[in-house]
């Protein structure tokens, strides 16, 4: 079931345990997202093992989310985690080590707190981006004066304030997205292009400066009551396929 509110529609995840079978690469126009909840899923050194009650350390999140991020991309190419390797190219961006694995899988990762969302296409650009709904900015429009285009802080400055906190963090989010996609650093690059940052109405990218704005779709969604979320394909239809990863049954 959908519900439509500010942070987009809701998004459901069918569950996934582990072992991961081996994957099939989603179609042209289809977008897998998984969604990671560390804590649930449990150390990957110690299975079965409960966590620390005062959870996870920066460190261990890390250590984690690579582990697992490696473990989903070599089910989907047919490898075990250890032989997946990753490099980066612009801005640091991951991508598949393309002098070890000759794959159209492409993939975006995005973390908060004790959840990670992975997005994986086959030959399309994705970026990813995952907030908890609870965040707060300090000043949503100083920042989106300082960082947004003119167009999307005029819409943010015109809105109620109690409507603007919502608004902002799902303007943030599809704005993370589509620079992760792009490969760039969010320096300098998010003003450079415009989405749809009115309530209520679908996430859409309206304008870019480098690029051709109708050839990215964009999607934001909610993920039961704590998340929210944003997606970003270069390709001119995008599906999308939830899955959360869970523990050995």
């Amino acid at each position: 079931m959908e519900r439509g509110n500010v942070a987009g529609k809701e998004l459901e995840f069918a569950q996934r345990h582990m072992p991961l079978r081996e994957l099939v690469l989603p179609a042209p126009g289809t977008a897998d997202l998984w969604l990671l909840d560390l804590l649930r899923l449990g150390s990957p050194l110690q299975p079965g093992e409960p966590m620390p009650a005062q959870g996870l350390t920066v460190r261990q999140q890390r250590a984690m989310r690579r582990f697992y991020l490696r473990l989903l991309l070599g089910s989907y190419l047919g490898l075990p985690g250890k032989d997946v390797h990753i490099s980066r190219v612009i801005k640091g961006k991951p991508v598949l080590d393309p002098a070890q694995h000759e794959s159209t899988l492409q993939f975006s990762m995005a973390a908060s707190d004790r959840y990670c969302l992975i997005g994986v296409t086959s030959g399309a650009a994705i970026g990813v981006d995952l907030e908890t709904r609870e965040r707060q900015a300090g000043n949503p429009l100083g920042l989106a004066r300082r960082y947004f285009s003119r167009e999307e802080y005029a819409e943010l400055a015109a809105l109620p304030a109690t409507e603007l906190p919502a608004a902002f963090l799902h303007s943030w989010a599809c704005k993370e997205a589509m620079v992760k996609a792009a490969g760039h650093g969010i320096a300098n690059r998010l003003a450079r292009f415009t989405v749809n940052v009115r309530p209520g109405e679908p996430a859409a990218v309206l304008s870019m400066e480098e690029d051709d704005a109708s050839a990215w779709q964009l999607r934001s969604f909610v993920a039961g009551q704590a998340l929210m979320g944003a997606v970003t394909v270069r390709y001119p239809e995008l599906k999308l396929r939830g899955f959360a990863l869970l523990p050995v049954a």
